[in-house]
C-alpha cells in the first residue's frame, strides 16, 4: 500500500495505520523481526521455566500459572515446534524445561559494573532523573540487565540508585539517580558516527527515493541544534499555541537523539515502540514517537512484524547483522537462530512426550501462526 506524498506531508489527513503502512519497506530489517517472533512470542514462558531450573515444571502447573497463548494450534503444539529449546518429558502430565543450550545461552547476561552503567545511562535522561521501576523491568531484556538487577545492580549500588514507593500509585516504586551530576561526563553515542555538528548518520533503506526537495528538507534538519539527551531540557508543551514551527523540530529533533541513544544502550539496538514509549514523558518527549521513527527513515526502521511494531537502529547494522556484536547479543543469535532450525534434522524429536493423538509437525509452520497478543 502506498499513499501519494500530498497525503504523507499533510499528516492531519493521515491515520496512524495509514502512516505505518506507507513507510518504505525494507526487506533486511523486516526478515530480522520475523525471526525475533517466535522468541518474543514465548518470552513469558522461558522466564517461568529459567526461574524453576532445579526440576522441570508440569503443564497443567504452568498453564496456570501462565495464559499458553502461544499458537492458534495449542500452546503443546507451540513447544513441539521447538525441541531444541524446549524439553518435553513423559509421563503424563507432561513437564516442561529448558534444554541445556538454551539454558546456558538465556544465562548470558551483563555484568553488574556493566549493568549498572547502563541504567546510570537510563535515568540520566530522565528529565527528573527517576524511573518507574516497572518501566524497566518491561525493558530489562533489551538492556542486558541480570535477572534479579533489582538486587544485583540496584541495591548493590546505594550511591547510584534509590528505590522509594510511588506516591501517586500503590504496590509500585520509582528509582531515583541520586548520583551527583557534576560528576557525570556522559558522550551519546551518536557522537562516534555523527557526520557534522548537529547531524545524524543516514543509511536510507534500498530504493528509497531521495528528491530533491526531501534532499533539501533532510539537510535543513540536519543542521539545526538540538538539547542532547543527557543535557536539561526546559519546553513549553507542544500543545501550547505559542510554540512556533521551529520549536516543534526542536523538540522533534530531541526526542530523535533520546530515542537514538535508548537504542544504543540495548544490546540488540532494538526496541518494541509501546515499551519505549512508556519512558516518554519521563525523558521530556512532546512528540509522538512513532511518528519520530517513521518520520526519519535513514536512522530508524519501524517494523509492523506480528503485530507488534518494533525499531531498529539502522546504523548499529550491516546487511541485517550487528556491527559491534557482544557476548549477551551473539547468545540471543544463537538462541534465535535454534528457534528457526524448529524440528528439522532431528526426527521424531521428543518422541517419549508425544501422545498418539498428536499429528506430526509441519516445519513449514509459518510465524503467521504464532500467537499475537502480548501474553
Amino acid at each position: 500500500m502506498s499513499l501519494p506524498a500530498r497525503l504523507l506531508l499533510a499528516r492531519g489527513k493521515t491515520t496512524a495505520a495509514q502512516h505505518v503502512a506507507a513507510r518504505h519497506l525494507d526487506h533486511t530489517f523486516e526478515k530480522l523481526a520475523s525471526a525475533h517472533l517466535p522468541l518474543v512470542a514465548a518470552a513469558p514462558l522461558v522466564d517461568a521455566l529459567r526461574a524453576s531450573p532445579a526440576e522441570p515444571l508440569a503443564l497443567p502447573d504452568l498453564a496456570r500459572r501462565l495464559p499458553l497463548r502461544l499458537h492458534r494450534r495449542g500452546a503443546l503444539h507451540f513447544l513441539r515446534l521447538f525441541p531444541r529449546v524446549f524439553d518435553l518429558r513423559a509421563p503424563l502430565p507432561l513437564s516442561l524445561s529448558l534444554t541445556a543450550p538454551a539454558a546456558e545461552l538465556l544465562a548470558v547476561a551483563a555484568s553488574p559494573a556493566a549493568a549498572a552503567h547502563t541504567l546510570h545511562c537510563l535515568l540520566a535522561m530522565s528529565s527528573s532523573r527517576s524511573l518507574p521501576l516497572r518501566a524497566v523491568f518491561r525493558v530489562w531484556r533489551e538492556l542486558a540487565l541480570p535477572d534479579d538487577f533489582e538486587v544485583s545492580v540496584v541495591a548493590d549500588h546505594p550511591h547510584l540508585f534509590h528505590l522509594v514507593p510511588n506516591p501517586t500509585e500503590p504496590n509500585t516504586h520509582i528509582l531515583h539517580l541520586v548520583a551527583d551530576p557534576a560528576t557525570e561526563e556522559f558522550t551519546p553515542a551518536v557522537e562516534k558516527t555523527r557526520p557534522e555538528k548537529h547531524a545524524f548518520k543516514l543509511q536510507f533503506p534500498p530504493g528509497f527515493r531521495l528528491t530533491k526537495e526531501y534532499r533539501k528538507k533532510v539537510k535543513e534538519w540536519q543542521q539545526l541544534p538540538y538539547i542532547g539527551p543527557y543535557e536539561v531540557s526546559i519546553q513549553k508543551g507542544v500543545g501550547s499555541k505559542r510554540v512556533s514551527k521551529m520549536a516543534r523540530k526542536k523538540m522533534e529533533k530531541r526526542a530523535v537523539g533520546i530515542a537514538h541513544e535508548f537504542l544504543s544502550l540495548t544490546v540488540e539496538k532494538m526496541v518494541e515502540v509501546e515499551k519505549f514509549s512508556q519512558f516518554r514523558k519521563w525523558f521530556g518527549i512532546e512528540v509522538n514517537v512513532r511518528d519520530v521513527f517513521l518520520d526519519h527513515p535513514g536512522i530508524f526502521y519501524l517494523s509492523a512484524k506480528g503485530k507488534r511494531h518494533t525499531v531498529f537502529l539502522r546504523e548499529a547494522y550491516d546487511r541485517g547483522k550487528l556491527i559491534e556484536p557482544n557476548d549477551v547479543s551473539e547468545a540471543r543469535r544463537k538462541l534465535v537462530e535454534l528457534m528457526l532450525l524448529r524440528r528439522r534434522g532431528l526426527g521424531n524429536a521428543n518422541s517419549n512426550a508425544n501422545m498418539a493423538s498428536c499429528a506430526s509437525v509441519d516445519v513449514r509452520d509459518d510465524t503467521s501462526d504464532l500467537q499475537e497478543e502480548e501474553i
